[in-house]
């Protein structure tokens, strides 16, 4: 079966902050991208409009999607809540007439609306949930901790802040380095990007903690080291609570901190709804591994930064000044190239073979 071409649906929220599933889509697997849906950007390409993305389309109307032949629309944003904007459901029903498949990551289930499940039946076309989690989970008991492998959890100062990035980054780079590598998928995006794993934010609390467990558990034999992609953040109002399971679940030996440079107020991103200050850096590292260490002892050993939107001199005293503070290696590792955090990963996992502790 030939892969799916997506025309991915961002319409009024096509941006480098508001469309995480669009723009990792559009990074990670370009070759499977059509072209955009937003009518505020049309006429642009991707990169004009993220910085990356070479001469991906960006259109104005549906109709102009459709003729670059896609196969499958893509729901592209990852809105608060995880619901559709009522405003899309016309569209999606169009491209359901027109033979498209429909892959969404919302909390919305589209296949759960009787009309479109139904008109998706007619027509043939398949409506891929990525956010359902598998009905049979277990609550976890630790055993994560166990495992011969190495594994990392990417871990945030807020929400959106690059932890499925950096590992997607440090997945290809220690791979080239040789080292067997695995990575987890726990959201939407990684789903889609992976083609495999479990949404964690849409399992029923008790199990969260078993669904990392489970992926976990299943990911490492034959491997050097599994890089679970972080949601949410420990200091985060709203989400610590799919952290905290996350954390406890995937039992992780080490962890590299996350933190977009330019933000200074936890939710800054969604306006209007920032929350109170981001606590330094060494801070949340102490948070981090305290937190960890009540089930399951484990070092931060590196600091991934997203300076998206800072000159090239600001971003690069950012690394600095994060690596300073910390004490700890830093990197942007999609600016600047993840080498110091796949020194300090490929490092832990030695010390990990030879029985020792992460450094």
């Amino acid at each position: 079966m030939p892969p799916l071409r997506f025309l991915i649906l961002a319409d009024g929220a096509f941006g480098p902050e508001t469309s995480k599933t669009a723009n990792s889509a559009i990074r990670y697997i370009p070759g499977q991208v059509a072209g955009v849906l937003d009518a505020s950007a049309a006429g642009r390409t991707a990169q004009e409009v993220l910085g990356f993305g070479g001469p991906i389309p960006v259109v104005g109307s549906l109709d102009a999607g459709l003729a670059l032949a896609p196969t499958a629309l893509l729901v592209g944003i990852a809105p608060r809540g995880g619901r559709l904007p009522e405003a899309w459901r016309g569209w999606i029903r169009t491209a359901i007439e027109r033979g498209l498949d429909v892959w969404s990551g919302l909390h919305t289930r589209i296949a759960d609306d009787p009309e479109l499940a139904a008109l998706a039946r007619a027509r043939g076309v398949r409506l891929r949930e990525l956010r359902v989690p598998p009905a049979d989970l277990p609550v976890s008991n630790g055993r994560a901790r166990d495992v011969d492998a190495l594994v990392v959890l990417t871990v945030g100062s807020d929400c959106n802040t690059g932890k499925m990035t950096a590992q997607l980054e440090l997945l290809r780079a220690l791979g080239a380095r040789g080292l067997r590598t695995r990575f987890v998928a726990t959201g939407q995006t990684g789903i889609l990007i992976a083609g495999e794993g479990i949404a964690v934010d849409a399992v029923v609390a008790d199990f969260i903690g078993g669904a990392a467990e489970r992926m976990v558990l299943a990911a490492a034999p034959g491997a050097d080291v599994v890089l679970v992609e972080g949601q949410g953040s420990l200091v985060h109002p709203g989400y610590s609570g799919v952290t905290l399971g996350l954390l406890h679940g995937a039992c992780p030996a080490a962890m590299i901190l996350c933190h977009n440079a330019a933000r200074r107020l936890i939710g800054e991103y969604h306006p209007g709804e920032a929350w109170r200050p981001i606590p330094p850096l060494a801070e949340l590292v102490r948070i981090y591994e305290e937190a960890a260490g009540w089930v399951q002892p484990a070092r931060v050993i590196g600091i991934a930064l997203n300076t998206h939107g800072l000159a090239a001199d600001a971003a690069a005293a950012a690394v600095e000044r994060a690596a300073r503070e910390t004490g700890l290696p830093a990197a942007d590792p999609v600016r600047f190239g993840p080498a110091p955090l796949v020194d300090a990963v490929a490092r832990a996992a030695g010390e990990r073979r030879a029985g020792r502790t992460p450094a």
